[in-house]
């Protein structure tokens, strides 16, 4: 390929594939096209790896959702993994992973037209001045909630061990203090994991009261490196939640990142509502 470049040809190469651990040919999965780009962008020591889809860019919020949502001129690599991981979909997060980890400049664009798109890049000062980049709204959502859990030492392990086992992928994970010997213990799971879930804690029934399961929330998230050396940006989130009498059932937070678990009939209301407390649609 560096070759071909030199003398001045333009090289095409498939994407979405590569080889497994034992040399065999494979498809690298959802985002694989991506991850291929992102890979020979940082082996051949590129100026920058523009991906083209069908969206122009990284934006505050889905537009679909909130019209008054802006295109971000650029985001950091962190805060482009947290939103993918969230449910944002412009980029899947092993390219984004990949990008930082190699130090390729993304530039998220439209093949559809010739606006400027999105550039991801390395955390700078100015980035931090914005308090929060996006929020998200993830819809592929399930609870699990186990109430009186024998607070023992191994209860957890054996009940994350099994989910594991089971290839079942776990998302946010809440436990109170235990009291009187017994805790509860809630966490989420894909809606596509929902059933299998349900199973494996239907027959894991000792040390266990009772549990409950709904299919029917969704996880929203305030995401922005400005959170790191601002204070405050919970507390707003909270406060709208409570102003549109919005009941949070889960919190998990990062450095970046606060993520709630809410009644799905209100995830809209919700990211439309947080999207202008921050001020994201001026």
């Amino acid at each position: 390929m560096q070759n071909a470049i030199k003398e001045g040809k333009i090289v095409i190469v498939a994407g979405f594939q590569g080889v497994n651990k034992d040399g065999s040919v494979t498809t690298l999965g959802r985002g694989g096209s991506d991850l291929s780009a992102v890979a020979l962008a940082g082996a051949l020591k590129a100026d920058q790896c523009e991906i083209y889809s069908d969206v122009d860019g990284i934006y505050t919020t889905d537009p679909r959702i909130e019209p008054n949502a802006k295109k971000l001129d650029m985001i950091s690599y962190d805060e482009m993994l947290e939103l993918s991981s969230l449910g944002a979909k412009v980029l899947q997060s092993r390219s984004v992973e990949l990008a930082k980890k190699l130090n390729v400049k993304l530039y998220a664009k439209s093949s559809f037209s010739d606006n400027v798109g999105t550039l991801i890049t390395k955390e700078s000062n100015s980035m931090e001045e914005v308090l929060v980049s996006g929020v998200v709204l993830d819809k592929n959502q399930a609870r699990v909630t186990l109430r009186g859990v024998s607070d023992r030492p191994g209860i957890a392990s054996e009940i994350f061990t099994m989910l594991a086992e089971a290839n079942i992928n776990v998302d946010m994970i809440i436990q109170n203090m235990g009291t009187d010997g017994s805790t509860n213990l809630g966490f989420t799971v894909p809606h596509s994991e929902h059933e299998n879930a349900k199973k494996l804690m239907v027959n894991f029934d000792h040390d266990i009261e009772g549990m409950d399961f709904d299919e029917h929330v969704c996880k929203v998230s305030v995401v922005g490196v400005g959170m790191k050396s601002h204070s405050g940006v919970a507390a707003t989130a909270f406060t709208i939640m409570a102003q549109n009498n919005i009941n949070i059932q889960m919190i998990s937070t990062s450095e970046i990142k606060v993520s709630m678990v809410i009644d799905e009939k209100y995830g809209e209301l919700a990211i439309r509502t947080l999207h202008e407390a921050y001020g994201l649609d001026k």
